[in-house]
């Protein structure tokens, strides 16, 4: 008896982190770098409050002429090791990065955490993004 109490316990315990640790999103830090994946209120909340920020689309050109958030620049997701650096010379100013439904996103996140970029905010796709959009 005691040890099944013991295993529930240890099994609530688990449980209880893995839905904190989903909840929260993910993050990822490498020598003053900062990768985080956050939904879109959160963006949105964070991009309210900034002064400077570089918002990212990572889709293809004609998916973005089809309708994008506003302010937003694009780079496919497979053209940021090109393109970036060019057009976006700060790599300390922070970044969001968005495509249609979150695949592209991470890799364009991941390729800009390579390239050195500080401060990137990985928030999925444009599908699940609640406000408005501009063609």
């Amino acid at each position: 008896m005691y040890k099944k109490m013991i295993k529930r316990r240890i099994v609530s315990i688990v449980a209880a982190m893995v839905f904190l640790v989903a909840i929260s999103g993910c993050s990822y830090e490498e020598e003053g770098s900062v990768y985080m994946n956050i939904g879109p209120k959160e963006a949105k909340k964070l991009m309210e409050e900034l002064d400077e920020f570089v918002l990212l689309d990572a889709r293809s050109e004609e998916e973005f002429s089809e309708g994008h958030i506003p302010g937003a620049i694009v780079i496919p997701h497979d053209k940021i090791y090109e393109r970036a650096e060019s057009e976006i010379s700060e790599k300390d100013v922070p970044v969001f990065v968005y495509c249609r439904s979150g695949r592209r996103s991470k890799v364009a996140a991941e390729a800009l955490l390579e390239l050195g970029y500080e401060k990137i905010y990985e928030f999925g796709g444009i599908n699940s993004w609640p406000y408005e959009i501009e063609n």
